[in-house]
């Protein structure tokens, strides 16, 4: 047997095991999550993941311009905001919610890990209602409620550790290049499920709090005419809204057999 073929064995089986740990790592960081009663792959705890949400929230105020100076309209967000949380299930919840207007002119809105919700005031200007607004941050909280963030977190170092183990293996540069651009790409994005988990939280979320549910429809039907003018940011990290409005809908109809 030649030297090389010595070394590449030998580096195919350090890849192994570093596939192997990634992934049985993974695997045994499985919790019930309590507000959604669903099994979910979490590598943080709940302190590091509102730690991590709260390191965050001054970088993303300066990449979005600062806040928007209208005390008005940080007071009034935070009301609806914090309404939201006292009268629904996230009440019950350790997460640390804060409410933030951005002076942007881009149409988003996001959360942070462990509590911080944002909305910019591009997005603001689309809607016309408070149960609009209610729509956009019952949506959001519920991304913090199911730990969507800490999910793709968990995915993420699964994703990290296979690259890693492809590296090592291959002894490819490139090819680590490569795989680390799929990986990114496979965890831009909040899935599918989890989209719907959060209209669908969120409209219980506005039935409780005696918003109505129907300016989550507001808010879809705002975000699909913006498609025809400058392509929201929103849709960086939350998919295309056309497909959900009949699953809101539905949802709305059967709320008191969906909603605890």
């Amino acid at each position: 047997m030649r030297l090389d073929d010595g070394g590449a064995i030998l580096r195919l089986g350090f890849g192994a095991v570093i596939a192997i740990i990634s992934l049985v790592s993974y695997l045994a960081s499985s919790e019930v999550n309590p507000v959604t009663g669903e099994n979910q792959y979490i590598s943080l705890t709940v302190e590091q993941e509102i730690s991590l949400g709260q390191q965050s929230v001054s970088s993303m105020i300066r990449q979005y311009g600062g806040l928007y100076q209208d005390e008005e309209v940080q007071s009034a967000v935070r009301r609806i905001g914090r309404a939201l949380v006292n009268e629904s299930v996230a009440r019950d919840t350790p997460w640390q919610f804060e409410f933030y207007v951005l002076n942007s002119d881009v149409i988003n809105a996001f959360a942070l890990p462990g509590g911080p919700v944002f909305i910019t005031v591009g997005m603001l200007s689309q809607l016309e209602t408070e149960e609009a607004v209610a729509g956009v941050l019952s949506h959001e909280i519920v991304h913090i409620l199911a730990r969507h963030s800490a999910q793709r977190i968990a995915k993420s170092d699964l994703t990290n550790g296979l690259i890693g183990a492809v590296g090592v293996a291959s002894g490819d540069r490139e090819t680590t290049q490569a795989a680390a651009v799929i990986g990114s790409l496979v965890n831009m994005q909040y899935g599918r499920d989890d989209e719907l988990e959060s209209d669908t939280l969120g409209v219980c979320i506005m039935i409780s709090t005696g918003y109505n549910p129907e300016g989550l429809l507001e808010v879809m039907q705002v975000l699909a005419q913006a498609r025809t003018g400058v392509q929201p940011e929103f849709f960086s990290t939350h998919p295309n809204p056309d497909n959900r409005l009949g699953a809101i809908q539905q949802t709305i109809n059967n709320a008191s057999e969906i909603c605890p």
